[in-house]
């Protein structure tokens, strides 16, 4: 029967008839963050179609609009990890500056008359029916492009932490899509490249000194983005809907608060799958993406609310592991990021249906609708399986 290899596992390859041997790829998978994700997926498609089945208007007279391509997201997705497991992530740290160049010019794009405006937001590529949020994948290039730099020289020993000159240029590299992102403007999804750069240099074992001037620098640029009036008008709204909710309750402040009363209707065991009267009235706007967490809490209560934190906080775990683990640099800096980027995004999304978080457009990874954020939070648990997966380099 033909091989089936995996680049960069050892000389002994992984065939077909050896798939759940032992030492097999299948056999060391991180299974329980895999089947966390799964299983996150899987309620956000029950979560979604719950959220439009009744919205005639957004579903184009089809209840199962969203649940048929929520499906197909993630199994897009699924193929995406499986990709990203077969090339290895060492393989893709050759591929960084193709990576990094592409994210940068899909990003310039979304500049463009190519670009549309969805939600609010400016940061969308709609080609050929298609829609394609490039922000998502550019992330995923700032944490490889910073951890190649990053660990370079520490993992060919020539040092233990990396120098002042190698931080420069890695934070160099991840200013350069954060700006472009800023002017789209999109500061959801710059708040999370922030908290994926401190992710990234955390584990990196940069100088503390690197850390604080970053908090200090992003203090700064939070207020010259205010006083300088880059943020759009309902960005704006936003961060005074969260500093006083009561403020404008029928207009800035509506989805919060109707966030709150969807969620604290649920009670303990929530109403009934299908049954809540937030979700069915349609009073939660954007409740398939940016507020899908108020779906569960309505009719899935604080038990079911509860299980996707948990099944969340199983997949941080998993990756802490995956991270403490590694035997190169390279790997734990990459999947410190994505424990950033996971930890702060679900946060945040989280949060802001809570009232202890500004809105901000970020949607809740693997149950929020959305065909390129499922791509890349799949894609991300690829690069960590692929770090689980890795043998010693002298075994490659």
């Amino acid at each position: 029967m033909a091989g089936f290899s995996v680049p960069g596992y050892g000389p002994e390859r992984t065939s077909w008839t050896k798939v759940f041997a032992r030492d097999s790829v299948v056999r060391r998978l991180d299974w329980p963050m895999l089947l966390s994700a799964l299983a996150l997926s899987l309620v956000g498609v029950v979560l979604v179609y719950s959220a439009t089945r009744n919205r005639m208007g957004l579903n184009q007279g089809d209840p199962y609009f969203f649940f048929v391509r929520h499906l197909l997201n993630t199994g897009i997705g699924i193929a995406l990890m499986a990709g990203t497991i077969w090339l290895g992530h060492r393989t893709l740290r050759t591929a960084v500056p193709v990576l990094y160049g592409i994210s940068v010019l899909l990003i310039l794009l979304v500049l463009t008359p190519l670009g549309a405006t969805i939600n609010g937001a400016h940061a969308w590529l709609v080609i050929g029916g298609f829609s394609l949020q490039p922000s998502e994948f550019v992330k995923i290039t700032i944490i490889l492009g910073m951890a190649m730099l990053l660990a370079a020289r520490v993992d060919a020993g020539d040092r233990e932490h990396p120098d002042h000159r190698t931080v420069l240029l890695a934070l160099a590299l991840a200013t350069v899509p954060m700006l472009i992102v800023m002017l789209m403007p999109d500061l959801g999804s710059v708040m999370v490249m922030v908290m994926i750069v401190l992710g990234v240099l955390l584990t990196s074992g940069a100088s503390n000194r690197w850390i604080l001037g970053l908090i200090g620098a992003g203090a700064t640029g939070a207020i010259l983005v205010w006083q300088l009036g880059i943020l759009d008008e309902y960005q704006i709204n936003r961060f005074a809907a969260f500093a006083n909710p009561q403020l404008d309750p029928a207009g800035v402040g509506y989805n919060t608060n109707q966030a709150r009363i969807a969620i604290g209707s649920g009670g303990l065991t929530g109403t009934g799958l299908f049954q809540g009267t937030q979700t069915t009235g349609q009073f939660v706007p954007e409740q398939q993406t940016d507020f899908v967490f108020t779906v569960a809490g309505e009719e899935l209560g604080f038990l079911g609310a509860g299980l996707i934190i948990a099944l969340l906080g199983v997949v941080l775990w998993r990756a802490c592991r995956i991270a403490r683990a590694t035997t190169e640099l390279y790997g734990t800096i990459v999947a410190g990021g994505i424990i950033a980027w996971f930890a702060f995004q679900s946060f945040e999304n989280i949060g802001m249906t809570l009232g202890i978080m500004p809105v901000a457009g970020l949607p809740l990874p693997f149950v929020s609708y959305g065909g390129t954020a499922m791509f890349a939070a799949w894609i991300a648990i690829g690069l960590l399986q692929s770090i689980k997966l890795q043998r010693p380099l002298s075994a490659g």
